[in-house]
Order: C-alpha cells, then structure tokens, then sequence
C-alpha cells in the first residue's frame, strides 16, 4: 500500500475533469481531500460533488468555484444550505435506503469516492469506521477511490472492512474526527422526551437521532430494560443507553446482543466507546434502512422529526414552504418498517411552535410549497410538549382535534376556527384548554387479576365514551345520570370531553385485551364550583367491571388530583337506592356528611387535613 501513497494535492490530481465525486459522510468527511480538492480547482471543470451529510467544511459550493463544482445533496447541511436556497447547489429528494441502489445501477454515477478510513490491520484491511451508510457502495461502484487513513478512525464491526488493494490512492492524516457537542436539553425538549419514553415498552428496538429532543427521549428510557437498536444514526445517547445496560439486545429479532447502525457522530467520547466494541455493527443504507428489515425488528420504534403537520397528519420534514431546508433522509424507512412490525410504534415528536413561539407547527395546512416526506397514512403517534396524538385509524375530525389538542395552547382558538371552516370538525366543538401532559395516570390491579390503567380522558375518546355508554345496563344509566337516557348524543359526549389542567378533571378507566385497541370500561370526574372551593365528583363504570374494586381506587385517584389542585372537598348527589357508589365514597377515608331529599342524598366530603396520610395518598 506504501507504493500508493501520495500527498493530498497527487492524489486529487488523479481526478478527470467532469467526473462525478462522492465525498465520504458525516464525521468520516476526508477534510485534507476536500481542502486539496478546492487547492487544485483550476484541474477541474463540471464535477459534480455528492455527499449525504458533512460535518466538515464544504469549500466547493461558494460561487467563485460554479464553474468547477456542482453539488448535490441527498440530505441538505448548515454547510451547503445557503448554496441550495441560492441555486449554486442541487437537491435531491430520496429515501436513504435507496441511494445505494441508485449509485451501483448508475442512476447516480459515482467516479471517484474521497473516503476516510483506519489503517490496514495485519489482513490488509481498512475500515469505513464510522460512516458505512451510502460509501461502501461508493467504493463499490467508483473506478477511482482515493482514501485519507486516520489512525484515530474508530473500527466497526460490520459490512465497513475494505481490502486496501480496493484504494487507488491514500494519504496519511493523524487527527481528531469532526465532533458535535450536545446541546443541553430544555423543559420543552425534556417534557417531550418523557411523552415519547412513555411509548416504549421493555425489550422494543429503537430508531434514533441527534439533537436535544432524540437526547431527552434517551435520557427518560434509563429505566427500560432489554433495549436494542436498530438505526441509521448512532447518536451519542444510544450509547448512554448501552453503557447503562439498558440496551442489551438480548430480544433483537437480528444480529441478537448487537446495536445496529450506518453512521454516527457525536462526542469524542461515543467514537472512543464503539471503537472495537463487539457491541455494536454497522451496515450499509440499503440494509439498515430497508422498510423490510425494519419491520422484522423486535417492537421496533421509530422516532422522528417534523417542521411542521397538517390536521390530516401529512408531515413535512424537509422544507420550510418552497425553501428545502434537510431531506427526507430514512424517516420513511424508518415510520413505514415500524408500522409494518408486530407491536411497532412509528413516532413523530417535534416541539409545538417555531420562531419563538409566533408559528404553530401543527397547521390546517401545510404551507405553500412545502412537501409531504411522511403521508397521512404512514403517521401513527406525534408527539409535541402538550401530549401525544394517536391518529392511526382516526377519521379526520379526529386527527384534527388531537393535533390541536398538543398544539400551542396560544394558537389552539385559531387552529379550531380553520378547522370548523373547513368543516373537519363540529360547529359547536370547544377549544382545548388542557396544557400539561402526561398527568394523572395510574395503573392498579382489579380483584379478578387485571390490569386496569387510570388516564386523563383525550379528545380522541369521543367514539369510546360512545361505545361505553351504548354497553352500559339501563340501571346503570339511570343511577349515573338520574334519568333513562337512551341515547349519548355529539353535544353530549363534547361536554364530557371539556376538561382543564386543574377544575374539571376527567379519568377514564382503560383496560386492553391482547393486541386489541384499549376499551374505556369507566369515567370519573370532578368540576370545581365555581361559588366555592369544593367540587362535584362522579363516576361510573361498565356493569361487567363492577365489584372489581376499581370505583374505590379510582375515587381515592380523583380525591388525590383534586388535593393537589387546592381543592378543598367534593359534593356529590347519589340515588338513595344506589348502595353501591354510597359505599364507594364512604370509604374514601374521609367524614360524609350527607342529607336525604326525596330519593337523592346530597353529600359533602371535606378533605379534612387531620387525616393520615396514607389515607390521602395517590394511587400508584
């Protein structure tokens, strides 16, 4: 390999004029190449240079070089972003998992691969390190690979070994790999990444990225246990999670006990702990990202982001308007295989607003020009600082309603408008009022031995207060309501889903059965009086869930929110021939008072602070 060894400016002199050049990603970027390539520009006339995403400088896109380079990008960096929008540069839009198939049936010729690689070991092997994404089929495909080795070039295990007889020409540089510090989560970032953590189940298999909501998701999933990884991008708080022992691997449906990837960058620290690690293999784009593969993973979960959705769920990922500003890069790959897997869990998290707050990311539309990277159909959950929207299999009324329910709360009035004129929604729905999410939930174990899950009622719940309702007893009804009702109209089932962070609370009482879609089997609420500090509390539960001694649990849940809420008692009417819920709320620990009239007591229940406090203590 010595009798190959050039300087920078030799080795970029091998390069013909018009040939196409792909230049290595990410972290692995050969920056001496790149330097050397724009050094000796005066060689070259309409190159054009392609890259998926470099960390390093990108000299070859300022204007004084437009006659001797035209970039291309398959993902859109801070370092060409300025050439893309003023026309210099070239984007194009394609899933990740399938440039490497556009390069090796020359759809996308590559020439020449400029790489970066560690030294030979002693079978005469380099190693992509820790960029294997589209550049082993570079290197595949190009008749000319010129290669910058770096003994500080981590080696991983995986499809990223070369021969070095495969290298045309290389040249020696002993220096650090380009590193990205993390930025420090905020509240907005860190109330995100526990919504999201709150949708991974032990022993799931993640998708992950880079930046401070990806970190903040990692961060709340150090109580997981059994993790694997599945991913495109290895970011640095994959490796928390692998170094905390909280991925293990050890359910992975593929290449068990390994973390999978095709890149990676980060800090120092990341490059040093995967550098040799057996942990962890790295595969090409075509493979990791393959929909296919994806969707063979062990409860796979796929988190991404968004700029900005529509009430539909169409997601725009790569533009702002008619400005491209990223690219589609593998979310499709990612969202699609997870929701093609048993169990999958397709994810889009992205804050509420941007600019400060003046712009709400959730839209009635997107705007003028921008494009749909993820389809209606593909988007399962998203998730913003305010909750987490289920929409999959949700009829438009619903998608908009519970995307305007984790939007903003100061554009909620305004997305309902466009939405009632759309006519997507009812004229008489109500705007969302509830603001902190991830509140109030609890789950406790029935007398028959299930699970039963206590939550904050959702707008999305209209259909299964419905459904309840219709698979209650007329009995039931009558001591609920105090009336025969026959019916649970629109209106109605609105003013039960009329709920505030604080003075009218609503739970409902879940259970599932198997893999089927959660059934609400319950309801109790509270509404503060406004004429005072108590507040009128009532529940009701399905009749083949009654006795199971869930009504008490659940009253103690709801006397335990009000307490936090300044709440200083509940009022409450009950048919005298109702025993069963007198019962209920006389063993809630805390002294009735109660007055017959006719056939209903009105009792009052005052949180009397004398009273122990494991008496008061929430359900956990």
């Amino acid at each position: 390999m010595d009798s190959k060894q050039k300087t920078p400016a030799e080795a970029i002199a091998m390069i013909g004029r018009g040939q196409h050049i792909l230049i290595g990603s990410g972290a692995a970027e050969p920056v001496s190449l790149v330097e050397a390539l724009v050094a000796e520009e005066h060689r070259f006339s309409d190159n054009p240079i392609a890259h998926l995403l470099t960390l390093g400088p990108a000299p070859y896109v300022e204007a004084k070089y437009k006659d001797r380079f035209r970039h291309n990008a398959f993902f859109i960096g801070p370092n060409v972003r300025e050439a893309v929008h003023e026309g210099r540069a070239d984007y194009t839009p394609v899933f990740l998992s399938q440039i490497p198939e556009l390069i090796r049936r020359r759809r996308f010729p590559v020439d020449v691969a400029l790489i970066q690689v560690s030294p030979p070991d002693r079978f005469g092997y380099v190693n992509l390190g820790v960029s294997v994404d589209i550049v082993r089929a570079a290197v595949d495909s190009a008749s000319l690979v010129i290669a910058e080795v770096n003994p500080r070039m981590p080696v991983l295990f995986g499809s990223g070994f070369i021969h070095a007889d495969r290298i045309d020409a290389w040249v020696h540089r002993d220096a650090p790999l380009i590193t990205l510090d993390r930025d420090p989560s905020d509240e907005v970032s860190l109330e995100i990444g526990r919504l999201v953590a709150s949708l991974v189940e032990d022993r799931s298999t993640l998708q992950l990225g880079i930046g401070q909501i990806p970190d903040a998701v990692c961060a709340s999933l150090l109580d997981k246990k059994d993790l694997a990884v599945w991913t495109e991008m290895l970011p640095d708080g994959g490796v928390d999670l692998v170094e905390n022992g909280n991925v293990t691997g050890k359910y992975a449906t593929m290449h068990p006990g390994k973390s999978v990837a095709s890149f990676s960058f980060g800090t120092q620290h990341t490059y040093d702990f995967i550098d040799r690690n057996p942990a962890f293999e790295f595969h090409a784009s075509d493979y990791v990202n393959d929909p296919l593969q994806v969707a063979k993973q062990h409860k796979m979960v796929a988190i991404n982001g968004a700029l900005q959705i529509d009430f539909t769920g169409q997601v725009c990922a790569d533009s702002i308007g008619t400005r491209f500003y990223s690219g589609i890069g593998g979310q499709v790959d990612f969202i699609r295989g997870a929701s093609m897997c048993p169990g999958g869990t397709p994810i889009i998290a992205m804050r509420s607003t941007a600019k400060g707050g003046e712009i709400s990311r959730i839209a009635a539309s997107l705007s003028p020009g921008a494009g749909v990277v993820t389809s209606r159909g593909d988007v399962h959950y998203v998730v913003t600082e305010y909750g987490i929207a289920d929409l999959f299999g949700k009829t438009i009324r619903e998608r908009a309603m519970a995307l305007i329910s984790i939007a903003h709360p100061d554009h909620r009035e305004e997305l309902l408008a466009a939405a009632k004129e759309r006519r997507y929604v009812f004229a008489e729905q109500f705007t969302p009022k509830r603001t902190r999410a991830g509140l109030h939930r609890a789950t406790i174990t029935a007398k028959n031995g299930r699970e039963v899950l206590f939550r904050p009622i959702e707008i999305a719940d209209a259909q299964k207060l419905s459904d309840l309702f219709y698979r209650l007893s007329p009995d039931t009804i009558y001591k609920r309501f105090m009336s025969s009702m026959v019916a649970m109209h629109d209106h109605q089932r609105l003013r039960y889903l009329d709920v505030d962070d604080d003075d009218n609370i609503a739970i409902v009482v879940e259970v599932r059965e198997g893999e089927q879609e959660p059934e609400i089997i319950g309801v109790g609420r509270y509404h503060k009086d406004d004429r005072s500090e108590f507040a009128d509390a009532a529940f009701l539960l399905r009749d083949d869930w009654q006795g199971q001694g869930i009504g008490t649990a659940l009253l103690h849940h709801l006397a335990a929110i009000a307490q936090g809420n300044g709440i200083e008692g509940f009022v409450a009417d009950v048919l005298a021939v109702n025993a069963p819920m007198l019962r209920v709320f006389h063993k809630l620990g805390y002294p009735v008072k109660s007055a017959l009239d006719g056939s209903i007591y009105s009792l009052t229940i005052p949180f009397d602070e004398t009273q122990s406090a494991q008496q008061r203590k929430p359900v956990e």
